[in-house]
């Protein structure tokens, strides 16, 4: 039987993270299993071991990669907005506190659709999403800072600032996926409100 190249293996190993982040972000890392899991990627469970050590390190490298995906995208949006740090800053919550992005969270960020399995999953998962956040808490922190007169910036003041809000920017997403079928008025009621002030910073 021919070996599979490092190439194949690479790219067999990338398709399992990508399914693998699609459907831990929709149900759950307790909620898929391998088989299903592999199943999505288009191989079998056996083939599953050939790159990942069991289901849990697969984890930290969905939140990993996720991170890196998400983080990826703030830094295009704050490249778009090379002039104005307020404008960066509102871009990024308008393509974050979105209905789009509630109904959508197997496409969307890990830090919002993860967030109760990193609480669940232990320590070595919650290194990945702290990691994670501490690039978005980094980002949000500079552009709060470069908004600012140089002699009046507060770093310290700044990261207090980016918890608080980007900690807004989760919990409503959170808040409003938990009633988006029961109550779907009241969700978008969430996203809207949330959406306004965050945008009022």
């Amino acid at each position: 039987m021919p070996r599979i190249s490092q190439q194949q293996k690479d790219h067999n190993r990338a398709k399992i993270i990508a399914a693998a982040g699609e459907r831990f972000r929709a149900c759950g890392i307790d909620g898929v299993g391998i088989d299903a899991l592999m199943g999505t990627a288009g191989m079998t469970h056996g083939g599953f071991y050939n790159h990942f050590g069991s289901k849990e390190d697969l984890a930290h490298e969905v939140f990993r990669q996720g991170f890196n995906d998400s983080l990826s995208e703030v830094d295009r949006i704050v490249g778009d907005h090379p002039d104005s740090a307020r404008a960066a800053l509102a871009a990024i919550i308008d393509s974050y506190v979105t209905p789009v992005h509630r109904d959508d969270p197997e496409q969307g960020c890990a830090s919002a659709a993860l967030a109760a399995d990193a609480a669940r999953h232990g320590s070595g998962t919650q290194a990945e999403y702290a990691r994670g956040l501490e690039g978005y808490l980094a980002a949000i922190s500079d552009l709060l800072l470069a908004d600012q007169p140089e002699n009046q910036r507060d770093p310290e003041r700044a990261r207090r600032e980016a918890i608080a809000l980007f900690s807004q920017m989760v919990g409503s997403l959170v808040v409003a996926r938990a009633v988006a079928q029961a109550a779907p008025g009241l969700s978008d009621e969430i996203i809207a409100s949330n959406h306004h002030q965050l945008m009022q910073h």
